[in-house]
Formats: C-alpha cells, sequence, structure tokens
C-alpha cells in the first residue's frame, strides 16, 4: 500500500530538465508582469477636489451634504427603491446601509486637484496651495479624519506644464515629509499621459524624490490616467497602455479612465460623451485586459450630470448615476469618479444592491466549491477565485457584513484572502 507503483516512461530526465531551463526566463517573467491581486482594499470611487477648495472639513462636508440630499429627495427605503428601481427585498437594507456609509465614511478616496479642476495659476498661489493641501493632508492622519485613501493629481508631463507638475509634486511630497512622513493610503495620479516615456519619467522623478529623503525603492506608486487616443493606440499602430504599465517598473497602482477628455479627443460631441459611449466601451476593453494579472486597479470615470435642483431634476440625474455605476460593476470596473456630494447616495445605493443582490447565490456557490457539493453548477478554480473576490470587495465597502459571509459560507477572511488568490489583506 505504502509502495509507489511502477509506471512506463520513454522521456530521459533530461528532456524535463532542458525545458525546464528553456523556459526558465519566461517563469520569471510571468512572475514579475503578472502578480496578481495586491491583496489591498480598493475604493468604490474617487472624489476630486479642486486645490483651493479643499479644507479640512472638507469629507464631513460632503458627507452632510449627501445626507441632506437623501433626506430631501428620498428621505426612506421606498422612495429610493422607487427612484432606483431597487429590489423590494434589498430596500430596506440598501437605505440604512447607504445613510450609515455617509456619517461613518462618506468618501473612500479623495483627490486634491491640481489639473484641470484647478487650472493654471500664479506659481505662488499654487505653491501655497500644494503646501496646505499637504498640511491639511498630514492634520487629517494624524487625527483620524483622513479618507483611507488620499492624494494629489497633478499637471501632466506634457511640455507646456511639466516643470509646474513637478513642482507641486515636490511641495505636496516634501510637506507630508516635514509633517512626518508618507501616510500609507497616500495615491498620486499622473494625468493625460499619452506616451510609455511619460511614465518613466514620473518613475525617475519618484526614483529622485526617495533617494533625496532615504526612502525605500518603489515606496511611491501612481495612477495612469488614460484620456487621449494615444494613450490606447500609439502612432505605429500597437496598443500603448500595457507598455505604460511596463515603464512604471512596479509602481503603477491603476488606471482611470478620463471620460471628457477621452470622448473630445475622439471627436465625440458634448451632448454624447458619457461612461456608456461605444468609444468609452472600447478604451476601457483595451485597458481590463492590459492591467489584468498585474496588480492595476481599474477605475472608470464620471458623469458630468449634477443631482441638483428641483427634486424631478435630482431623481433624473440619479436614475443616469446609478443606472451608470451598476453597468460598470457588472462590467468588472468596481471604481469610477464623483464629482458632487449628492452622487454618494447613489453610488453607495449601486455598489451595495450589487455585492447585496448577488451576495447568497455567491455564497452558496463558493460554499458548495469548498465542500466539493456538486449542485446544478460546476465551478472551477477560477470561478472560486472570482466569488471569493466578490465577497471580499462586499466586505471592504460595507456593503456586507463578516458575520454575515462566515454564516452562509462557513469561511473566513483568511480563507476568502487564500481562495482569491490575495496576499495577507492589510488595513488599507
Amino acid at each position: 500500500m505504502g509502495q509507489q507503483e511502477t509506471v512506463a516512461t520513454s522521456l530521459a530526465d533530461t528532456v524535463r530538465e532542458g525545458i525546464g531551463a528553456a523556459l526558465a526566463q519566461v517563469d520569471a517573467d510571468l512572475a514579475r508582469r503578472y502578480p496578481g491581486d495586491p491583496g489591498t482594499r480598493q475604493p468604490v470611487h474617487t472624489v476630486y477636489v479642486p486645490g483651493d477648495a479643499f479644507a479640512a472639513d472638507t469629507l464631513r462636508s460632503w458627507g452632510d451634504q449627501a445626507l441632506a440630499a437623501l433626506d430631501a429627495h428620498a428621505p426612506d427605503a421606498g422612495a429610493l427603491a422607487a427612484v432606483l428601481g431597487i429590489p423590494d427585498a434589498l430596500a430596506a437594507d440598501v437605505h440604512d446601509r447607504v445613510r450609515a456609509k455617509l456619517v461613518r465614511e462618506p468618501i473612500e478616496d479623495l483627490r486634491i486637484d491640481f489639473e484641470d479642476g484647478y487650472g493654471p495659476r500664479p506659481d505662488a498661489e499654487e505653491d501655497a496651495a500644494a503646501a496646505r493641501a499637504a498640511a491639511l493632508v498630514a492634520a487629517a492622519n494624524e487625527n483620524g479624519t483622513a479618507a483611507p485613501y488620499m492624494g494629489i493629481r497633478m499637471k501632466c508631463m506634457e511640455a507646456a506644464v511639466r516643470d509646474r507638475g513637478i513642482r507641486t509634486l515636490d511641495i505636496f511630497l516634501t510637506g507630508l515629509m516635514e509633517a512626518g512622513g508618507l501616510p500609507g493610503g497616500l495615491v498620486l495620479t499622473l494625468p493625460k499621459v499619452t506616451y510609455a516615456e511619460q511614465v518613466t519619467a514620473m518613475v525617475r522623478l519618484l526614483e529622485a524624490f526617495e533617494k533625496a529623503h532615504g526612502l525605500e525603492s518603489g515606496r511611491i506608486g501612481f495612477e495612469i490616467q488614460i484620456e487621449t487616443t494615444q494613450s490606447i493606440l500609439g502612432a505605429d499602430g500597437r496598443a500603448t497602455v500595457a507598455r505604460m504599465i511596463e515603464a512604471a517598473e512596479g509602481r503603477a497602482t491603476s488606471l482611470h479612465y478620463g471620460t471628457f477628455d477621452y470622448s473630445a479627443s475622439c471627436g465625440v460631441s458634448a451632448a454624447h460623451q458619457s461612461l456608456d459611449h461605444p468609444v468609452a466601451d472600447h478604451a476601457k476593453a483595451v485597458m481590463q485586459v492590459a492591467a489584468a494579472g498585474t496588480g492595476v486597479r481599474l477605475s472608470d470615470g464620471s458623469t458630468n450630470v449634477l443631482p441638483v435642483g428641483t427634486t424631478d431634476r435630482v431623481h433624473e440625474a440619479w436614475r443616469l448615476h446609478y443606472g451608470l455605476v451598476s453597468r460598470s460593476l457588472a462590467r468588472a470596473y468596481y471604481q469610477g469618479w464623483d464629482m458632487h456630494p449628492a452622487h454618494l447616495p447613489t453610488r453607495y445605493a449601486a455598489v451595495y444592491a450589487f455585492y447585496r443582490g448577488g451576495l447568497e447565490q455567491a455564497a452558496a456557490r463558493l460554499a458548495a466549491y469548498v465542500a466539493k457539493a456538486g449542485g446544478d453548477v460546476m465551478d472551477e478554480p477560477a470561478t472560486a477565485k472570482a466569488l471569493s473576490g466578490y465577497l471580499l470587495r462586499g466586505l471592504d465597502c460595507g456593503a456586507v457584513d463578516t458575520a454575515e459571509v462566515a454564516r452562509l459560507t462557513g469561511l473566513t477572511r483568511a480563507d476568502l484572502d487564500a481562495l482569491a488568490g490575495r496576499p495577507t489583506a492589510t488595513a488599507v
């Protein structure tokens, strides 16, 4: 019983060893280029606030304005469900969780904008705003009022604004270092990238800063904003996004789609610039394939239709936003931009309905997979990975609770991390 049965083979060990040697470089390249999910929380949105408008109370102010909009235009679960088409079975839970989220953590990711949302200013004015932003971010992290992720969007690497963008980034990062160091949730955004060489320039810039302050190499990552046609298809006819990820040398944290700049660069008229336009779908499909397996996250863009004015107008804007967010989630774009406080109720309503609506089915399928119980769906390891990732994202944003996931699946958070192929999750 304990002895291995002898079987016949034809190939010498040297054949296997030779193939292994021939593929060693490929193995190393796969491990380097496609490390998989980083295992950290991904925010469900990014909020942009101009550099001169950001204040110590911005996060709380946005939360309060969002709650006021909810109370004014959908004061109870039935009203919100009627406006958005949320199923009755989910309505009360979604409404209650949205309200709780707006009280507890209204913004998951905040970007202080020194690019389009800020515009050209006198150098002394932008210098002061960048230094002020650093002081406010440092203070928020010190007193516990910071969003899980915070940072700036600098001006791009194009010649006309390059020096200004570099200076603003330097002032902001230096201010953080002088205030005690870089926070764990620091995020930087590089906009309007057209060539991979601009990404390389950002890498060299961050390397120089790390060296100047004795920081570990690679400590500072950044987002690449995809808002030009050249970032999707280069002049040589080759797809550009994958080259940009490679040029980032492991520092790229995410790719963010810029709805209006990209649409305009394709010649789409203003009335038809939207997240669901065919040019947007094409660009995001290219981004999705390029980022798959690399550990680089994806973020959709925004809608410029604001939920303001009469209740009817707010409801119309809410239905549009809710539909666009739900569409993005179904297409595996788990993050997007929000441009107004009144977008927050529908952001979280769409996110929570997405995760709560599929909770029981996903949990049952995962539990059956783990128990090898079969059933009417035969899932494979790749599907179990996706199911675990779905539950983990729901946990991260507050759509579902650890206790109910454990009750439905019999699995712990560590079990889900393992099934999803994540390293041990960190707090941020």
